[in-house]
């Protein structure tokens, strides 16, 4: 049954998809977002927020705000804006948040790091999402498929509160989990992210560009970086749709790190999202993308352990030539890419 009020800060993709479910199954739920025309159209009985696509179809309408217009504070504040904003967000929805309240990050990356530093770390709640959904225009979400969700506290307990946000996320998607390891399934998620950074290069598909045969030791040898950090942080990497941790770990074989990757080609040709939101940022809404703030940090991370991560490193640097205008988005982006990966 409907609980706390929820307050969703940011109502794009992720958080307009997850708010409109809890809308529609009851619960008191207030949209945070900086398009005015997102917001109005969420305000409007007449109008609402839609969500399309092969998943469900349907509409809601909510309270709606620009973040200066709002009043009022929540113990449940969701934060699903994309990870570069998260610090100005974090420190804007501050004065909103309850003393005995928290913040859940669903968002990519490691952002609940950047939440604790702004709120404190027992006011801050992991999550991993892995569906797929794109923010079409003014109330319209595309739900393009469904995907792994999973919420856990920072120091792995399981207590009353994540108990509580379970029996809530459900109302959201039956098969969300906890977990005593969110910072396993975050870090598997920026291997896969790596990923979607690379197929962000060019313009084949999320499925076709993990399908082509020739970027293989691409797709290996990425991973294999990012596992390595997260082994040096003493991170037990989690699954996920397809994506399997072990095959690209150390002691990981060709074989397995294949069938990893047939495994997410699967799971991608079934989603009507067929390219990722970096490509979207890049080549739809031409606006920067969160490579600093998402895989950014996974060389800063790797220093500190002694450890280099070249096709990280160069992934970055190819984003950003992007972004500035110095190179176009052609599938040879990810040709040149794999053709650093050591033989």
């Amino acid at each position: 049954m409907p609980g706390d009020p929820i307050l969703i800060w940011g109502a794009g993709a992720i958080g307009g998809t997850v708010g409109a479910y809890l809308v529609r199954a009851g619960h008191d739920v207030t949209f945070v977002d900086i398009v005015e025309e997102h917001v109005r159209a969420i305000a409007d009985a007449s109008h609402g927020l839609a969500i399309t696509g092969p998943v469900e179809e349907f509409s809601v309408s909510a309270p709606a705000f620009l973040p200066g217009e709002l009043a009022g504070t929540w113990r449940k504040v969701f934060l699903c804006v994309k990870a570069h904003h998260t610090e100005e967000a974090a420190k804007a929805l501050t004065p909103h948040l309850a003393a005995d309240g928290y913040v859940l990050s669903l968002q990519n990356g490691l952002c609940e790091t950047v939440i604790e530093r702004v709120v404190g770390r027992e006011r801050t709640m992991g999550a991993f999402v892995n569906f797929g959904a794109d923010w079409m225009g003014p109330g319209e979400i595309l739900y393009g498929n469904r995907g792994a969700v999973v919420l856990g506290e920072l120091d792995g307990r399981i207590t009353g509160r994540l108990e509580s946000l379970h029996r809530l996320m459900l109302d959201f998607d039956d098969r969300a989990i906890m977990t005593d390891n969110i910072w396993g399934y975050l870090w598997g998620k920026l291997a896969y992210g790596a990923m979607l950074f690379a197929q962000a290069l060019g313009q084949d598909s999320i499925a076709g560009s993990l399908a082509n045969p020739a970027l293989f030791r691409l797709w290996r040898a990425l991973g294999g970086e990012v596992m390595a950090v997260a082994e040096a942080e003493g991170v037990r990497a989690e699954g996920f749709n397809g994506f399997d941790p072990a095959a690209f770990g150390r002691g990981g074989t060709e074989a397995a790190a294949q069938a990893s990757v047939d495994a997410m080609v699967a799971h991608n040709r079934a989603s009507a999202k067929t390219h990722s939101g970096v490509w979207r940022d890049l080549a739809v809404r031409k606006r920067r993308t969160e490579v600093d703030v998402q895989i950014g940090p996974i060389p800063e991370i790797a220093a500190r352990h002694g450890l280099a991560t070249p096709l990280v490193d160069r992934l970055v640097a190819m984003i950003h030539e992007i972004e500035e205008g110095r190179r176009p988005m052609t599938d040879a982006n990810l040709l040149e890419l794999a053709g650093a990966v050591p033989a």
